[in-house]
């Protein structure tokens, strides 16, 4: 009888793995590969991605795993192809078709009722979605038959454009607040158009300061070889670019990473603005973690992160 193989041991592996994800996968999916690629022992991402929806899905690795939230929070920037005149149970290409309508709207039509949807609206989460009714996924109900209530949440659409409309085709770019679904707004913008509509496409160009821009594939991390794929990884710190940094001596640094607070005005430090920041150590710009800048220049810690440790 032939051995089995002995399991491969997992190593840590910190950083953000930028995923440009194809259609067609689930987002848990592909974090798993992308976790056995790495060889990585702890993996978590930042918020689905729909099965039929591509584009920025950030992977997090090891330390920045304790960032995650940060992009859960962040607004989102999406690409997306509205087909009017068709509605699916499901507000995509993946639900059967269960209208069709004529579609006759002009340019004009389309662009006053784009403008009812900017700023602050009230949406309706999807059946088909991942939010849990008593600790069961919505999506399960729906594909059982039950249609449950949901309330409206309130969300952010900060851009909403045109891009090209070639009926029955709607081509809009949308950068939005968390908790947005882009589903609800083609349907509910088909809906206000008289003539329905679902997602044709779906592609995340963006999410809070990240960018498709610096994204691999699967496919393009796969053909890397084994050694040098942690060289795909953008560092902890992408996550916090948008923080201001703050560095630390030796000293200062090891009381801040046994959870000290520090008397920065006391150390010499200027006038600092008050809020969150990122913190390094001076004499080799590790990133130590993040922390509050609160009242007469107390740096308070706030989460810390165990590669800034000699």
């Amino acid at each position: 009888m032939a051995q089995a193989l002995p399991k491969k041991i997992r190593v840590p592996v910190h950083g953000v793995l930028l995923l440009d994800k194809a259609a067609g996968h689930s987002s848990n999916d592909v974090l798993i590969k992308a976790k056995r690629l790495l060889n990585a022992q702890k993996a978590g991402h930042t918020g689905t991605l729909d099965p039929f929806a591509t584009g920025l899905l950030p992977l997090c690795f090891g330390e920045a795993t304790k960032f995650a939230q940060d992009l859960l929070d962040a607004d989102k920037t999406y690409e997306t192809v509205v087909h009017l005149g068709v509605t699916t149970a499901t507000g995509d290409t993946e639900g059967e078709v269960i209208e069709t309508r004529e579609v006759d709207v002009t340019l004009e039509r389309i662009e006053a009722v784009l403008a009812r949807f900017r700023g602050d609206i009230d949406q309706v989460p999807p059946m088909h979605s991942a939010l849990k009714r008593d600790g069961k996924p919505l999506y399960e109900y729906a594909r059982a038959g039950v249609t449950l209530e949901r309330e409206a949440r309130r969300v952010t659409i900060h851009t909403l454009e045109l891009l090209d409309y070639r009926a029955p085709y709607l081509k809009l770019r949308v950068r939005c607040s968390k908790g947005t679904y882009i589903r609800v707004l083609g349907q509910d913008i088909g809906a206000a158009l008289g003539c329905g509509a679902h997602l044709q496409a779906l592609r995340r160009t963006q999410v809070g300061a990240l960018s498709l821009d610096a994204a691999v594939t699967l496919e393009q991390l796969m053909d890397t070889a084994e050694a040098e794929r942690e060289t795909r990884l953008a560092p902890v710190d992408a996550l916090l670019s948008t923080f201001p940094a703050v560095s630390l001596s030796d000293e200062l640094a090891r009381r801040f990473l046994h959870g000290q607070r520090l008397a920065l005005g006391r150390e010499g430090y200027g006038r600092l603005e008050q809020g969150r920041v990122r913190v390094y150590r001076e004499s080799d710009r590790s990133l130590l973690g993040t922390a509050q800048l609160v009242e007469f220049g107390v740096l308070a810690p706030e989460r810390l992160i165990a590669t800034g440790t000699h």
